[in-house]
């Protein structure tokens, strides 16, 4: 075990450090992947791994449970990789949406704090090539993080999470996010996954000559399931060029046109910025197994619901349904996390 200048980080021992100008002492890693193939077995209890500052081009996949990233610093140390869906996979065909991550958790008990994931596939620049440019990409679905398969209960604190489009992909499990920035503009939060964000940053970027300029969330709850996302004392803010009125909060995905999705987002007590305008919500199309085109609208059934929101884009609106007081009891982080309590 390791300790970093003496102290245990953040009250805890270290098991690795990565370090890829190898300066550290101590078992140090060049990579984070290296890292992950020496954990021991995951009976042995939590590994965390304290990343040093710089940035470590790799594409992770982490499937031991207890795994904990630990970064030197949230803005110098940084795993990037720039995957999009139009990337070719080993069969030769696009990776699609899943395969984009840069970073995929498959596994409980996760833990991220001080660091950066990015896709940095650069979607502004390939959008601006000419349409016939054979080197345009047309699927520009490009994932920073992803939580699939047994992922649950996972920690994210202090957390820059940055892409385009399709930035943080929740499938699956429970998840905090305290303290966090995530970037992006085209359903950049989605996913049918469990997730609360308290005092985030949910910075839309912008999107040349679109209107809307993009859509913040795209929620693929489970109708079976009560919750979807949470957003609790956060702030909705704009990069330079959004216009105001130009962002929605959400739409309603169904993967493959399923009508057993039924998405859920809810946004109470945050901060809003102008970009976000009484339309409030917009609709999403998707293709079923017969391959027909089926579109998808917010409407009684759907559960996108604000409550003590302020600033300029928390504006009334038919076309943005509000919780009752009494309502919004029902929706708390205990709850949406089903009784899980993170550290």
């Amino acid at each position: 075990l390791f300790i970093l200048s003496g102290q245990a980080w953040a009250g805890a021992e270290l098991n690795a450090i990565v370090d890829a100008s190898g300066t550290s002492e101590g078992l140090v890693y060049a990579t984070i992947s290296e890292a992950l193939k020496a954990a021991p077995a995951a009976d042995n209890g939590p590994y965390r791994i304290l990343i040093r500052k710089g940035v470590y081009r790799e594409k992770l996949h982490v499937t031991r449970p207890d795994v904990h990233l630990l970064g030197e610093d949230r803005d110098e140390s940084v795993i990037s990789w720039d995957d999009t869906g139009s990337t070719p996979g080993p069969d030769g065909r696009g990776l699609g949406t899943w395969g984009s991550a840069t970073l995929i958790i498959s596994a409980s008990g996760f833990r991220a704090e001080n660091l950066t994931v990015e896709n940095a596939f650069d979607y502004p620049a390939n959008r601006a090539l000419p349409a016939d440019d054979p080197g345009r990409i047309e699927h520009m679905q490009a994932v920073a993080l992803m939580t699939t398969g047994e992922s649950d209960r996972a920690v994210f604190k202090n957390v820059t999470i940055r892409g385009y489009q399709d930035t943080l992909f929740i499938d699956a499990g429970r998840h905090w996010f305290h303290g966090c920035r995530i970037e992006g503009h085209v359903d950049f939060i989605f996913g049918a996954g469990q997730a609360v964000f308290e005092k985030c940053d949910i910075v839309s970027l912008n999107r040349v000559n679109k209107n809307p300029t993009g859509y913040v969330t795209a929620p693929s709850t489970k109708r079976t399931d009560a919750y979807g996302f949470l957003f609790l004392h956060s702030s909705f803010l704009k990069a330079a060029g959004v216009t105001a009125g130009s962002v929605r909060l959400g739409r309603p995905w169904h993967p493959g046109a399923d009508p057993g999705v039924e998405g859920s987002a809810v946004f109470m007590h945050s901060f809003m910025d102008d970009h976000i305008g009484p339309e409030g919500y917009a609709p999403i199309s998707s293709t079923n197994p017969a391959g027909e085109k089926i579109w998808f609208e917010v409407d009684e059934n759907s559960r996108f619901f604000e409550y003590g929101n302020y600033g300029p884009g928390a504006l009334a609106s038919p076309r943005r349904p509000s919780l009752s007081e009494e309502q919004s009891g029902q929706y708390t982080a205990s709850q949406v996390l089903d009784g899980w309590v993170p550290d």
